[in-house]
């Protein structure tokens, strides 16, 4: 997925799955990350993901509550077209409503803009300060 969105140089690769694996197995157990795979002919060819993080009090969630941010959706370039991602989303969302999720945000590709609108997301003004910026 990274490979194919131009974010990961091939020398980080390692470093990455090892710090993937580490969050992931912390995260599956206390519930943190939930995620979701499709499978065709016995091989996954979809999947995505969600993280839970704590809401503030504020005006659009009075109580507070948990926000759902949806990450890694990706589909095999041959299973593309195929209704899987929307599938995905869509499980995904009916979750979220059953667990009381008050807020559900998400990044998205050039590629994903059109099903997320579809699914009622819109833009935001969020902006974004990268790591490390002051080493």
């Amino acid at each position: 997925m990274l490979r194919d969105m131009g974010t990961l140089p091939q020398r980080d690769l390692p470093a990455l799955e090892v710090s993937s694996r580490e969050y992931f197995a912390a995260a599956l157990v206390t519930g943190e990350y939930c995620g979701w795979l499709i499978e065709a002919k016995e091989r996954v060819v979809a999947g995505g993901g969600l993280i839970l993080r704590r809401l503030l009090p504020r005006p659009d969630c009075i109580g507070g509550g948990d926000e759902a941010h949806i990450f890694n959706m990706y589909t095999e370039p041959d299973h593309r077209r195929c209704g899987y991602a929307r599938a995905l989303m869509e499980t995904m969302l009916v979750w979220c409503r059953a667990h009381d999720i008050k807020r559900v945000s998400l990044h998205a590709s050039s590629d994903g803009v059109r099903l997320y609108e579809s699914l009622g997301f819109a833009p935001t003004n969020e902006m974004r300060l990268m790591a490390n910026p002051f080493v």
